[in-house]
């Protein structure tokens, strides 16, 4: 049986999970979130726990146990907590600001870069080069922190453009000959 699957979830206060054939639907403060789960897998809540079970020892099963006990204890930190991911810009001159609900990036391109947030998920910007996005859904939270990493991701040689906030970039050494300089 797999470690994780068997795990059971526990409902923090202010959490309400409805089970249902067509999916399951967890509301808390932070939202509500729905999914469809495989109907292999079934879900049920034994006082204020959420236990996932499997119907069968067959591999799709078993592959589909622990990946449904995963999404659904995502689906339960996201409406109790959230989650947000944070991005610094690094560059001269790089920059970013919010437009009402927008995020308005300047990262060395000839225009300015908008980004329209998915739905659930927030942007704020904190002084020039931070920016924080956050939500309820755990993978709508990481698609968006993708999607603006890539508009302009760190160059390797330098190491500017848009990061997750602690990433390591490994810088590239460059020409040997322009770190010795010119000989004549």
């Amino acid at each position: 049986m797999s470690r994780v699957g068997r795990m059971p979830i526990a409902i923090p206060g202010g959490v309400k999970v409805d089970i249902k054939p067509e999916g399951v639907t967890v509301f808390g403060p932070k939202g509500s979130l729905k999914r469809q789960f495989n109907p292999g897998i079934s879900i049920a809540q034994e006082g204020n726990n959420l236990v996932v079970s499997r119907a069968s020892d067959s591999r799709q099963h078993k592959a589909m146990h622990g990946l449904s006990r995963t999404l659904l204890a995502n689906m339960v930190e996201g409406v109790a907590k959230g989650f947000q991911k944070d991005l610094e810009i690094v560059g001269v001159g790089y920059r970013a600001e919010s437009s009402g609900n927008k995020l308005v990036l300047r990262v060395g391109f000839s225009h300015t870069v908008e980004v329209v947030p998915l739905p659930g998920v927030s942007l704020a910007v904190e002084g020039a080069n931070k920016i924080k996005v956050t939500g309820a859904d755990k993978e709508m939270v990481g698609e968006m922190a993708a999607e603006i990493r890539a508009i302009r991701p760190p160059d390797a040689y330098k190491g500017k453009g848009i990061r997750y906030a602690g990433e390591v970039v490994r810088l590239k050494a460059g020409k040997a000959g322009k770190a010795i300089g010119k000989k004549l």
